[in-house]
């Protein structure tokens, strides 16, 4: 592999703004699920690739397939329509109504048994003709070559990928308006795996902010769609290209645990923060600006819709990816992406990047808008282009001969050439030429009338046609031979393209959380096999951005102590924030990225539980508290001695007696599991759990509390973690701050007081002795109005109308 500058590569001329196209994406996925085992394939219309996990085992309720189903979100699933009854009820449930399509649920597709047959399968692939594969290949290296693609020893996911291809092709995903002979493009087969992933539910992602959607400001994109507001990957998002953000989504989307994974991309960080290698990174960032949309590409070279910019922004992708190259190749081999660039961004993006600049004419291509070629790379074209060059004086001469055999009545001629229809003679129309009759001369064809001119076909024109031919057709139709020959050419060095596209996104991501990490002063996560974790000084990675002043705050969780730790303290004082803390930190380090801490040590994590935030309960036809009680259980049904549970005020949607008490159920059914309880952070302002003394006294057990200080009427909050047991909510002070009435506050410390002391409340509106003195009066003076002896008064009604009401109101 010869180590070849990219300096050495001529610069493409200015071509003036560029815009990448934007093509919506879809996402269209075949599943199997056999004897406790889940095969998964999917096609991506964005970057035309074909994805497979191999086979993986799933337990009876499906959560991988719901894991993945969820991060997809397909817009169609194939599946066999002989199938178990636990995925039939999974995909039922999943089915796309009339009613439901608004809502993003998948349409489920269901073939028959035989087009998942493992050899019909393995025949549909192998027959297939992919654009990667040259062409020169014989079917037995062909075979061998999709052997080292696809692992045709896991039959289920075959069979899954043959029914995934029948898809395709009935359904001519993305070719729907092309010829009949055109397949639907397959540019790669790529392999993904899920079994590190660590387990995290949406309601996770929504109250710890990684991802939110706000709607567009701009009137135009109002119906395209929606735009990151401020998350998490909304600050993170660093990234100079399209497939750079696709994949920070993508690592979002799937913390890992895989630590020798988590590490390599932390290195690759560290090396990246050191003040020696800025100059590198810079370079780096300006190469990767310019790596375009290449599935893009390479799909219009397959259905042979190729415009100009294309060719160009190939060229600036080959021309970049090897300055990223030659620049991973002058750092330390110790770090395994960069190693791993500099092997598979081989020479074969020298010979693209070579094959389009001595073949293109970028100059003449934009004048023309179509693919032109530059001279000397093909005889014939450059002799047809001298004679299409020198065909003006040729035909003056023409025209003046031809003037010379017509009548002297006409004045001028002008031989002229069209493409399609060839070579004419020109003359103006004469006054005396009212008549179709009128244009015939002797010795011409007529053709037709354009703009006052009359055109003829004469003898010599037509021995022009014979000689010369059509000269712009045949120039445009051997060109487009030659676009077509190095569309191939570069089809069969897809592979390099795609290598590029995946590591240049490697290194966008990780060159993205070292900026954010500079910048912030976050620090490198050390990972231990030991449960539990330490922070000191940590700090919110949202928060921070939008305070004055952060107060940072540690977090001690141990492997056979303080596993469970309770916080209390005023509203306000930072409970909610400092839980999402512990999350979000412990989350960022899950991706590999750098955390706002001093320092962080984080032990073995599988999984983060949350309720914090009750989600929108309208559409899912629940009320609140069970929401919030499905979240809890959740948590308790699912978390081991290695997940994350972070609970914010559970109990609160119910009676106060009751929320208390599952609470304190909740954290007793934790501690009895002893060390192998999850860790566990529960804010809480049910004081009486620990007056009550409702857990038992357990090293398993930590109290905290936000510190605070009472100066005169005015509650100060310092926002700083402490040991201890707050027994105040200050909830009168918390009501100022929000603005509530002075009288309202005054009464309601009062009632307070009374519950507290156990003593009656008095009603304030209650009326004073002498009204009730007088609306006594009242009743009786009507009473001795009444005459008994009349048979007319109704003294019930008297009773219900009069007496009753005032006696209501009087005692």
């Amino acid at each position: 592999m010869s180590a070849t500058s990219a300096t050495s590569h001529a610069l493409l001329p200015l071509l003036g703004p560029e815009q990448e196209d934007q093509e919506g994406s879809e996402t269209h996925m075949s599943v199997l699920w056999y004897a406790g085992q889940l095969a998964i394939t999917y096609y991506d219309t964005e970057d035309c690739s074909v994805y497979f996990m191999p086979e993986i085992p799933d337990n009876e309720d499906l959560k991988l397939l719901q894991k993945v189903t969820g991060e997809l979100n397909p817009q169609c699933i194939v599946t066999s329509a002989k199938q178990d009854q636990n995925i039939a009820k999974f995909l039922t449930n999943l089915t796309a109504t009339a009613g439901d399509k608004d809502i993003g649920k998948p349409e489920i597709v269901l073939f028959p048994n035989v087009d998942f047959g493992l050899e019909v399968s393995k025949q549909r692939i192998l027959s297939r003709q992919f654009p990667f594969i040259p062409s020169h290949m014989t079917e037995t290296e062909k075979i061998l070559y999709l052997s080292s693609v696809i692992p045709f020893e896991s039959p289920l996911m075959i069979r899954a990928l043959g029914g995934l291809l029948k898809f395709l092709d009935r359904r001519r995903v993305g070719v729907e308006l092309e010829d009949s002979s055109i397949a639907v493009p397959i540019l790669a087969f790529k392999k993904f795996v899920l079994s590190d992933t660590v387990s995290m539910d949406q309601d996770t992602y929504c109250v710890l902010q990684i991802f939110k959607s706000d709607i567009h400001p701009s009137v135009y994109k109002l119906s395209s769609g929606l735009k990151e507001g401020f998350s998490l990957y909304g600050i993170l998002n660093r990234c100079r290209c399209k497939w750079g953000e696709k994949l920070l989504r993508l690592w979002l989307t799937r913390p890992t645990r895989n630590l020798a994974e988590l590490n390599k991309r932390l290195d690759v960080i560290s090396f990246f923060l050191m003040a020696q290698n800025h100059e590198t990174v810079l370079t780096l960032q300006n190469c990767l600006k310019n790596i375009k949309n290449v599935p893009l590409i390479l799909k219009r070279m397959t259905l042979s819709n190729t415009k100009v910019s294309d060719w160009q922004a190939l060229y600036k992708t080959a021309y970049n990816a090897l300055c990223l190259r030659d620049t991973c190749r002058s750092l330390p081999n110790t770090i395994e992406l960069f190693q791993t660039i500099s092997h598979v961004f081989t020479d074969d993006l020298h010979y693209i990047a070579n094959l389009i600049s001595k073949v293109v004419d970028f100059e003449g291509s934009l004048s023309e808008n179509r693919f032109t070629v530059r001279p000397n790379v093909d005889a014939t074209i450059d002799e047809k282009k001298r004679k299409l060059m020198g065909l003006s004086d040729f035909l003056t001469e023409v025209a003046r001969k031809e003037l010379e055999t017509l009548d002297d009545h006409i004045p001028s001629c002008c031989v002229i050439y069209i493409p399609l229809i060839g070579f004419l003679l020109s003359i103006p129309r004469l006054p005396d030429m009212v008549e179709k009759s009128d244009f015939e001369i002797e010795g011409l064809d007529f053709m037709f009338l354009s703009n006052d001119k009359l055109h003829y076909r004469s003898a010599r024109t037509k021995e022009l046609d014979s000689l010369l031919g059509d000269l712009h057709c045949e120039i445009r139709d051997q060109e487009t031979l030659i676009m077509h020959q190095l569309q191939t050419k570069i089809l069969e060095k897809s592979e390099v393209l795609n290598n590029v596209i995946e590591y240049t996104a490697h290194l966008d991501v990780l060159l993205a959380l070292a900026a954010m990490a500079r910048e912030n002063g976050y620090c490198r996560p050390h990972f231990t096999h030991r449960h539990g974790f330490h922070i000191k000084d940590g700090r919110h990675p949202l928060m921070e951005l939008c305070a004055k002043t952060f107060v940072a705050n540690p977090v001690n969780s141990g492997e056979a102590t303080r596993r469970i730790k309770i916080i209390t303290g005023p509203n306000s004082s930072g409970k909610s924030v400092y839980l999402k803390q512990v999350g979000l930190i412990v989350f960022m380090a899950l991706i590999g990225s750098y955390v706002p801490a001093a320092e962080a040590e984080i032990g073995v994590i599988d999984g983060i539980y949350t309720r914090i935030h009750s989600r929108e309960s309208v559409s899912v036809g629940l009320s609140t508290f069970m929401i919030d009680l499905n979240q809890v259980a959740k948590a308790v049904n699912n978390a081991t001695e290695r997940s994350l549970v972070l609970i914010d005020e559970f109990g609160k949607g119910t009676n106060t007696l009751d929320g208390l008490s599952l609470l304190a159920a909740v954290l007793r059914y934790w501690i009895r599991q002893g060390t192998q309880c999850p860790q566990v952070f529960v804010s809480t302002n049910f004081h009486s759990l620990m007056q009550l003394e409702l857990l038992p006294d357990t090293p398993l057990l930590e109290y905290l509390t936000m510190e605070t200080h009472q100066d005169g009427d005015e509650l100060i909050f310092f926002y700083q973690i402490k040991d201890g047991v707050s027994t105040v909510s200050h909830a009168a002070n918390i009501a100022a701050l929000a603005g509530m009435p002075a009288k309202i506050i005054e009464r309601g410390v009062e009632i307070s007081e009374l519950i507290r002391n156990g003593k009656p409340i008095k009603c304030l509106d209650h009326p004073s002795k002498g009204d009730r003195v007088e609306k006594c009066k009242s009743v009786v003076e009507k009473f001795l109005c009444l005459d008994l002896d009349d048979p007319h008064v109704d003294l019930e009604e008297f009773m219900r109308k009069e007496v009753l009401p005032s006696a209501a109101s009087v005692l």
